[in-house]
């Protein structure tokens, strides 16, 4: 079982970390822990919901975090389950990076281990649950930062692109990024109330502050999503504003074009008897006529400021 589950002991406390579980694994936990059959289903599953579930034994807690996919360019969901009792903490995940880099810290690190594992197994819940909201801040940065050089790119004069598929895709991810937390607000709050055994009242404070991180989180997504959606509609009204100029122009030339077309239409018929047909200057006169047309309705879109 040692190439499924890592550990780390440290006095009475163990913390037991599975990566991509199978099904020795959860037979392990369940042999070992005796843990409901539906949290060890749920462990197996790949998407589950934020919740907790309270035993007389142990705390079985399923949280998400967000994290950027490089392979899909988005943001995308790890779920993670916790079993928590009074001497162990067990993480069951995925593969998820920042849980995984905090338990080889952990692990490798004396000082960490003590921080993190020298007092209470709800001491280490709150440490680890602590790193992982404070990485989901990383994520948020990315999102900010990406506003940014869409609100330059958007208010850029020069720059005459349609962002609509940058604002979409940001958008998405901030959608993505909602459907995460949103929940997960309840879940960290109930925290603060379940079994005593696992989570003393001294945690109490611990646990608010992690609360104050994921409301943190949600006011700034909603900012977030309130700025997305006025560079939303700022872009659908420069795309607007440019698509109105084009059409000027063409419906400019269109007019233009219309009497000299006319003229020249007229002049082209192969019939005897047309004004001015047989005067020696007759295409120095039509021409004349072309160019008073064109002078002549280009001053006068331009008094009216049509143009």
């Amino acid at each position: 079982m040692a190439d499924l589950i890592q550990q780390i002991v440290n006095g009475k406390l163990i913390w037991e970390n599975i990566i991509e579980p199978t099904d020795k694994s959860i037979d392990y936990l369940s042999k070992k822990h005796k843990f409901h059959h539906l949290d060890l289903e749920d462990c197996l599953s790949k998407r589950q919901r934020p919740k907790i579930d309270e035993y007389e034994k142990y705390l079985f807690i399923v949280l998400q975090f967000p994290y950027f996919s490089k392979s899909k360019n988005c943001i995308k969901t790890d779920d993670i389950k916790i079993f928590i009792g009074p001497t162990y903490v067990i993480t069951v995940h995925s593969g998820n990076r920042i849980l995984g880099e905090i338990f080889e810290k952990t692990k490798r690190r004396n000082k960490m281990k003590v921080k993190y594992m020298g007092q209470t197994s709800g001491y280490l819940l709150y440490n680890i649950l602590d790193d992982m909201f404070s990485e989901s801040f990383k994520v948020y940065e990315d999102i900010a930062g990406r506003i940014e050089d869409i609100e330059e790119d958007v208010f850029d004069i020069k720059d005459t692109r349609d962002m609509l598929k940058d604002i979409l895709s940001l958008k998405k991810d901030i959608i993505t990024y909602k459907r995460i937390i949103i929940p997960e607000r309840t879940i960290v709050a109930q925290l603060e109330h379940k079994n005593k055994k696992f989570l003393p009242e001294t945690l109490e404070v611990y646990f608010d502050d992690v609360v104050d991180k994921v409301e943190k989180l949600h006011l700034l997504l909603g900012t977030s999503w309130e700025v997305v959606s006025s560079l939303h509609e700022t872009n659908e009204s420069i795309v607007s504003h440019n698509t109105n100029n084009i059409i000027k122009v063409l419906t400019t030339i269109s007019v233009v074009m219309m009497p000299l077309t006319f003229i020249t239409g007229f002049y082209g018929m192969n019939i005897v008897g047309l004004p001015a047909a047989e005067h020696p200057l007759a295409f120095a006169i039509i021409l004349g006529i072309l160019v008073t047309i064109v002078v002549s309705m280009i001053v006068f879109f331009k008094l009216k400021k049509w143009i």
